[in-house]
């Protein structure tokens, strides 16, 4: 991989009531190796976003199998995307839950070994603050009166073990004041997540720090202070939407318009935005001029039953967003997307593997309907007529 990360201090500024502040710029490394070399112009970089990584207990059990018993490996379930993944300059996943203690698992929590996974399938980051952040007690649904802020704990230690950066939730009120920037290329983007909730388990009293919740204005004060220390790009991870709702909801679109309208001089504050939660794929669409996923879908679920309780397949589908980010024509300009593109996939519930439908297509396999219905939803919002393609 080209990418590699870094976190930067926030700074206790007028934006720590927001929740981000930088306290560091970054030092750019010089157009040319010495005095005197031609400029070398950036080529750019490609940026690879996908779905929640929420395996349910199927899963779990294919990644024990594949393990031989001793423990997890989800390395086997992963393979089958890893091209595309490891391919891009820099490669973001989505973790729906908390990692549990000891290895244990439940639908709400998730094994720790899943981590060295995603860094082996090519991963860089992850995003984090989802409604499942906070569980993480021993009864993996509602934390423990001591429980405290252990599953987040747990899963952020597991991410720095496997060379992970992570962005929307903290261990601490010192790491809450700590942005995730990471580089891809010659391009230093920075990595911001909220969640619409908390979910199942409440935000600990005293701790509100512990996870990014959804507020525009906090958002849009975080994003800016990432742009003034100097971030060519920024991305937020938006844990939002009606489960199971192909269509984004109004809230989904109304945030959208307003964050991608927001400006400061010549660029605008946000320049991706990347939406989980959903479960199924929702529409990309771009906003503004800038490109916005409303829903990824899952991309490590299991057997799944929809908001009715009825098995629903949808829950196994989902895309992998790729974004081709071009460096500026001046130097108040933003980096454009010149291509974007969507890999559909699907969660082969009986062999436990991820599967690129174009690629299982191209080896005769019948997923044919199942990639076609998931073009037809990303593309529902007119992003076709705005260069959206169907990549390999």
């Amino acid at each position: 991989m080209i990418a590699r990360s870094r976190q930067v201090a926030l700074a206790l500024t007028v934006v720590l009531a927001a929740g981000a502040a930088w306290q560091d710029r970054h030092h750019r490394p010089p157009e040319s190796g010495h005095p005197g070399a031609p400029v070398v112009r950036d080529r750019g970089f490609t940026l690879v976003a996908s779905g929640d990584v929420l395996p349910h207990g199927s899963a779990i059990d294919r990644a024990r199998f594949d393990a031989g018993g001793g423990g997890h490996d989800f390395g086997p379930m992963l393979s089958g995307v890893r091209s595309v993944v490891a391919g891009a300059d820099l490669a973001l996943c989505h973790m729906g839950t908390a990692y549990g203690a000891g290895g244990d698992s439940t639908d709400f929590e998730s094994p720790p070994e899943i981590a060295q996974a995603l860094a082996v399938t090519g991963y860089d980051g992850c995003s984090i603050a989802s409604r499942r952040t906070p569980d993480g007690g021993t009864d993996g649904i509602r934390r423990t009166p001591d429980g405290g802020t252990d599953g987040i704990r747990r899963t952020l230690d597991a991410l720095d073990r496997a060379g992970l950066r992570h962005a929307g939730a903290a261990r601490s009120e010192h790491e809450a004041r700590r942005a995730t920037v990471l580089r891809a290329g010659r391009a230093e983007v920075a990595h911001l997540a909220y969640t619409y909730g908390a979910g199942v388990a409440p935000l600990p009293s005293g701790e509100p720090w512990a996870v990014g919740l959804v507020d525009e204005t906090r958002i849009l004060a975080d994003a800016r202070t990432a742009r003034k220390a100097g971030a060519d790009v920024v991305v937020v991870s938006l844990h939002w939407g009606t489960e199971w709702e192909e269509a984004p909801d109004k809230q989904q679109v109304a945030l959208a318009r307003s964050l991608t309208a927001a400006r400061t001089g010549h660029r605008p504050d946000i320049d991706l935005i990347l939406g989980t939660h959903s479960h199924v794929p929702q529409a990309y669409e771009k906003v503004n001029g800038t490109w916005v996923v409303y829903g990824t879908g899952d991309q490590i679920a299991g057997a799944t039953t929809g908001h009715l309780g009825l098995p629903d397949p949808r829950g196994n589908q989902s895309t992998l967003g790729r974004f081709t980010f071009t460096p500026p024509g001046r130097p108040d300009g933003r980096w454009e997307v010149t291509k974007a593109e969507f890999v559909p996939q699907f969660y082969d519930v009986d062999a436990g593997r991820v599967i690129d439908l174009n690629r299982a297509l191209a080896e005769g396999a019948e997923v044919r309907s199942v990639r076609d219905r998931i073009r037809t939803v990303v593309l529902s919002r007119g992003a076709a007529m705005d260069g959206l393609v169907m990549g390999e």
